[in-house]
């Protein structure tokens, strides 16, 4: 039984991905199968080209597995047609990216209502869920200041506060701290994993970076299309012993 839940909010299912590359067929991801569960902070590590962001589009709805089912919050998303799994992600996930993604004319405030407007919200339930969200970034003093007068790490708080004020049950990062110093890297994973025990989330984040290692809940080694070791600091693994064989990704 797991430790912290014994119901599965993301199950994937013996996931096949293949793409082609000029006449030769590279298999990504082979008879992958894994759990996610809430309320805990899940990394994905693995050396470039091993399949770990291939692997969180597919279990995010973002793009369909060759074969092999995947399941969200007792949906059946690979049997989801793509409006239904816009409609998912819409309602359902949030989304972190190494880039950013912000909108170079809009404030902090209007980049993290833009996607609340997408929810049917009225507007004061958009400003008060936008407002809500940046204070809880520690961003409260910079919500009207646009993206080139941000740092990198205020950029990347944004992009969380635009994710985390949907108020989803699933948050999905890839390389959020990639681009940061130490510093403001260090912000990020610490809000990331609060975000997992204080929301009670399903936060599942793919990365190369040693230093989410250390703060991760569990963390699972990809390799050649598959996961290979499953670690879980709840159950007495050193954790942080992980962190030399990854430092080279």
């Amino acid at each position: 039984m797991h430790p912290t839940s014994s119901t599965a909010t993301l199950h994937a299912h013996r996931i096949h991905k293949s793409f082609i590359s000029g006449v030769v067929r590279v298999e990504v991801l082979q008879d992958l199968s894994l759990n996610v569960f809430p309320a805990e902070l899940t990394l994905i590590v693995g050396p470039s080209g091993c399949g770990k962001s291939t692997l969180l589009s597919i279990i995010s709805a973002l793009q369909h597995a060759d074969r092999g089912e995947v399941t969200a919050l007792n949906q059946p998303i690979h049997a989801l047609s793509r409006r239904e799994r816009e409609r998912f992600r819409l309602h359902h996930t949030g989304f972190i990216f190494q880039g950013f993604n912000l909108f170079p004319a809009l404030t902090a405030l209007e980049q993290v209502e833009l996607p609340l407007v997408y929810l049917k919200l009225n507007r004061s339930d958009i400003r008060r869920r936008a407002c809500a969200a940046l204070e809880e970034v520690g961003l409260e003093q910079r919500m009207h200041q646009r993206p080139a007068e941000l740092s990198g790490g205020e950029k990347q708080r944004v992009a969380i506060a635009r994710a985390i004020a949907k108020e989803p049950e699933l948050l999905f990062a890839d390389e959020p701290t990639s681009s940061l110093d130490g510093m403001n890297g260090q912000q990020i994973i610490d809000l990331l994993h609060r975000i997992a025990h204080v929301h009670r989330n399903t936060v599942l984040c793919v990365s190369h970076d040693p230093r989410l290692i250390r703060h991760a809940d569990r963390v699972l080694a990809m390799e050649d299309g598959r996961i290979q070791r499953d670690w879980r600091r709840d159950t007495g693994t050193d954790v942080p012993e992980l962190e030399a064989p990854y430092e080279q990704y």
